[in-house]
């Protein structure tokens, strides 16, 4: 795979944290939401130590498309009718309150950042598309219902959102490292009481945010329950039309487009991690069809971190963890999220009332229909008999012959050919 925003940035270095060490606040998890946490806490006069595993912005960070929208895969209307107007109201302003920090910010870092109208749309549905413009004014948005786009699909119906964005996500996360105090190839194995235990000391602090896209600590806040993961795949083509907005379309399992200079970046072909619809093949047919004279300069493929119900978990851990924060389950729109989360939990631990939490809470109802279908994928991968086992729960992995990997249905961890491990929540290699 080649990744479009590796090509044309050279990666700052951190040290390797080899001693005990001590801060007001640990970070740990050096993707964009850690980052932007640990900024936002300088900014505060807050002491802030962050650790990465690996080195920085080289997870999913890399494989984003970063579009900076509020438009996300969960529908407005969704929202009011599953949690009411107030709490779908906290949700849009956290993410238009992240977009403008994202500007805000982009006038210090050269990131190419971009005003793009985002827009979603729907091959099939209007009506949810005409309601979906209706929720949102409502809530005092100025939507904009569509009935045609400059795609090369027919559409039943969009909605347009202006004044959205698009930059490139790691010049803009190196620029946002610069003075802080991180530490990379410092793999935090366990987190007790205040103390995160590496492989080569002891880190205490007196909060601990974990921003690893998806948590590791499996005895709190039943993640491994609240939680799946979804590969999707880019492509970035040359020699072909550019468009002036960003699109997705809206079941979650359609295309997405955004340009970038002369490039137009095509996704999809999603599924579940460990699965096998979709892939590169379902991007590279629909280009075919829709694109015949793109040629392809870059292809990569990301994942991302879902929740029960299409909202983020950002705030405490469990509530049997004083101290301990999370910011996970993102879904397909981490950038926005991760801004968010970093001013919700930089407020949490300044002991601040933050308007737009609630709606994030982790400790919100799990009984959502996608908790069954997380229980049952689990039980059934289970009776698989094989030996070659995750090594974060015991689930069966199963080849993914279009990545060359050993990939976990239950969570989306993922192993090379030998074992070793590539994406969390897993600790540790695995047998093969």
């Amino acid at each position: 795979m080649s990744f479009l925003w590796e090509d044309d940035v050279t990666s700052p270095q951190f040290p390797r944290l080899t001693r005990d060490a001590s801060a007001d606040v640990l970070v740990i998890g050096g993707g964009m939401a850690g980052v932007l946490c640990a900024y936002t806490l300088k900014e505060r006069g807050i002491k802030c130590l962050l650790v990465e595993a690996a080195t920085l912005g080289s997870g999913i960070t890399r494989g984003t498309t970063a579009v900076l929208s509020a438009q996300h895969d969960t529908l407005y209307s969704d929202l009011v009718r599953s949690f009411g107007a107030e709490k779908a109201k906290e949700y849009l302003d956290a993410n238009l309150k992240a977009v403008a920090q994202f500007r805000r910010m982009s006038e210090q870092i050269s990131c190419d950042f971009e005003k793009r109208p985002s827009v979603m749309y729907s091959l099939e549905d209007r009506e949810l598309m005409k309601l979906e413009a209706d929720t949102l004014q409502a809530l005092g948005y100025p939507a904009e219902f569509l009935s045609e786009t400059e795609l090369p699909l027919e559409i039943a119906g969009a909605v347009r959102y202006p004044d959205m964005a698009q930059f490139h996500p790691l010049k803009f996360l190196y620029g946002a490292a610069a003075g802080l105090n991180i530490y990379e190839h410092t793999f935090v194995r366990s987190v007790e009481d205040g103390v995160a235990f590496t492989d080569d000391g002891r880190i205490r602090a007196k909060s601990i945010i974990v921003a690893t896209h998806f948590p590791f600590i499996n005895r709190r806040g039943l993640y491994f329950l609240k939680l799946f993961q979804m590969r999707s795949f880019v492509l970035a083509l040359e020699n072909v039309p550019l468009l002036q907005n960003t699109y997705v379309q809206n079941s979650g399992e359609g295309m997405y487009f955004r340009p970038y200079g002369n490039l137009l970046l095509v996704g999809g072909g999603d599924h579940r991690t460990g699965y096998k619809k979709g892939g590169f093949n379902a991007v590279r047919d629909f280009v075919h069809r829709y694109f015949p004279d793109g040629k392809e300069k870059y292809a990569w493929a990301t994942q991302d971190c879902m929740s029960l119900d299409g909202v983020p978990y950002i705030g405490r851990y469990s509530p049997a963890t004083p101290g301990l924060y999370v910011a996970t389950g993102f879904n397909e729109w981490g950038m926005t999220s991760s801004m968010a989360a970093a001013q919700i939990l930089a407020d949490m631990i300044e002991g601040k009332k933050n308007p737009n939490a609630s709606v994030f809470s982790p400790q919100r109802s799990m009984l959502q229909p996608q908790l069954f279908k997380n229980l049952g994928a689990t039980l059934c991968d289970f009776a698989i008999p094989t030996v070659r086992r995750c090594s974060h729960l015991g689930c069966a992995l199963r080849w993914n012959r279009a990545e060359h990997t050993w990939d976990c249905p239950c969570h989306g961890s993922r192993y090379d050919r030998r074992g070793k491990l590539i994406d969390n929540p897993a600790m540790h290699d695995t047998r093969i």
